[in-house]
């Protein structure tokens, strides 16, 4: 079948090419020592992807893959979030564990991480193990301690007792990119540190930032930049008029509450390092991001926006019932939701996987249980259901249909015959010791692959597998874990309703 092309709105090329450029520029204002602070995520910029359609999701790591011969990388984790197992919500796994999985990716791009900085480091017992992991692996690592005087009292942190007090990181290229997991890493201290260090060795370095998001010449109110907001509500980040920017350059530039609220102390910080005026007149200057450059269509970006707005409104609806997340953050994604006038249904998926959930529930009265739907929105613009049996989750069954839709196989054929699906529920029962019989979306895969050597609608329909990925989804209820990883993996875009697809409270 024909598959619709997808509307994209930026230009990678033309990013990278411009960003490239203001990087290098950047390094040489400060005699070839440029500390740059790399925010956001390296690889897998799923948010990115999502918001501004045609930017690739590695487009970072093409960056640092064409910079690799000026640039040292520092990645920096901040102790609190191993110690509290802080789970980076795409991936599904832990902070510590996304340092190790950027660390080989990175060198599968042949870049290679020049140490580790445990920030915030007092020897939390699970910091300590995660450093000890790192150094019997042969990777370099650095612990820096809670900054005295940070941030108010500037002769102190400009001393050997506050930045002085920490571990020099010997770099040997002209730019280090100073990256980690997440907010709150530690990579801005650890930059200035840095800097403090080189000063006192008469090394002349400066400092930049790069970040994606917001895109400070889009304005304040544009879906993109309030997609932003949405996606940090959880850490209450909020963007602004730059009014340091505004009043030095007459100019409106959008940045956000953090960096704004910083940059009097960093300011001053950076002065008292280097003993000259800074360069930096605005949280803006200190920017090198060029995105905003390479958005070749407003329309497609402000309205892939709208739908991230609508993605993380379900999301933290989840989260609220699952007990990650509180009230407040919720009720900040529902104004940005009322601001632009949306609808949980605007997002296309939401409606027919309620309405399956409903049919499925209509058609089977009298038997207990909680009915599921589930849609999935392919690339030509059709949408698949499917719901919820004693058989399969409602994630396998709309997959199950989703694929034989896109490979053309009519629907009373099975793809997993019953001697596959006996032999399973057999195992999850009378082995596994499993109450439940039903099929997620992980299970399913495996049941396929076996029926797929036997059955060629079964291997057509495998095949077709990698056509839903970037597709929209939503479900009925909170995926169980099985099929969170199966969705996950498949690279569908996924949203839920906060409900629960058991009354059991353990579910693995």
């Amino acid at each position: 079948m024909s598959v619709m092309t997808r509307e994209v709105c930026f230009d990678n090329e033309k990013y990278l090419k411009e960003q490239t450029a203001e990087i290098l520029k950047r390094v040489k204002m400060f005699n070839d020592k440029l500390y740059l602070e790399f925010g956001g995520k390296l690889l897998y910029d799923f948010h990115a992807a999502r918001v501004l359609p045609g930017y690739d999701p590695n487009c970072k790591m093409r960056l640092l893959a064409e910079l690799k011969d000026k640039a040292d990388i520092v990645l920096c984790i901040y102790a609190g979030d191993i110690e509290r197992k802080k789970i980076r919500a795409d991936f599904g796994i832990t902070y510590d564990s996304d340092a190790l999985k950027l660390i080989d990716d990175l060198r599968s791009w042949d870049i290679n991480v020049l140490g580790v900085n445990i920030t915030r480091f007092e020897n939390q017992p699970a910091a300590v193990v995660f450093k000890n992991k790192l150094e019997r692996r042969g990777i370099k690592v650095y612990t820096h301690h809670f900054t005295k005087g940070y941030p108010t009292d500037v002769d102190l942190i400009v001393s050997d007792e506050g930045y002085g007090a920490n571990e020099y990181i010997e770099t040997d290229k002209p730019l280090v990119v100073v990256t980690g997991p997440g907010p709150g890493s530690g990579k801005l201290a650890t930059c200035l540190s840095q800097l403090y260090h080189d000063h006192k060795r008469g090394i002349k370095s400066g400092y930049a930032k790069f970040e994606t998001f917001p895109i400070w010449n889009l304005p304040l109110k544009h879906a993109v930049n309030v997609s932003y907001e949405a996606a940090t509500a959880d850490i209450k980040d909020f963007n602004l008029i730059d009014p340091f920017h505004l009043e030095a350059y007459k100019q409106i530039a959008v940045n956000y509450n953090r960096d704004v609220e910083v940059f009097p102390v960093l300011k001053r910080i950076l002065e008292r390092i280097t003993g000259n005026t800074s360069f930096y007149r605005s949280p803006t200057d200190m920017g090198v991001n060029r995105a905003g450059f390479a958005i070749t269509d407003d329309r497609i970006a402000g309205e892939a926006a709208k739908q991230e707005i609508i993605r993380r409104y379900f999301r933290y609806r989840c989260e609220y019932a699952m007990g990650f997340t509180d009230r407040e953050t919720v009720q900040r994604v529902e104004l940005f939701v009322k601001d632009f006038k949306l609808e949980p249904e605007y997002r296309r998926v939401v409606a027919p996987a309620r309405e399956a959930a409903r049919l499925a529930e209509e058609s089977k009265k009298g038997n207990e249980g909680i009915y599921c739907g589930a849609a999935i929105e392919l690339k030509d613009g059709t949408i698949v259901v499917g719901n919820n049996s004693p058989l399969m989750h409602a994630s396998t069954a709309l997959v199950i249909n989703a694929i034989k839709h896109l490979a053309g196989i009519p629907a009373k054929i099975k793809l997993l015959p019953d001697y596959i699906t006996e032999s399973v529920s057999n195992l999850k029962t009378e082995v596994l010791r499993e109450k439940a019989v039903s099929l997620n979306l992980e299970e399913a895969f495996i049941a396929l692959c076996i029926s797929a050597k036997t059955n060629p609608a079964a291997q057509m329909a495998l095949e077709s597998l990698k056509e839903l990925r970037d597709c929209e989804m939503h479900i009925t209820h909170i995926p169980t874990p099985g099929d969170e990883a199966g969705l996950r993996r498949l690279g569908v875009n996924l949203t839920s309703d906060p409900n629960f697809s058991s009354k059991d409270l353990f579910v693995f």
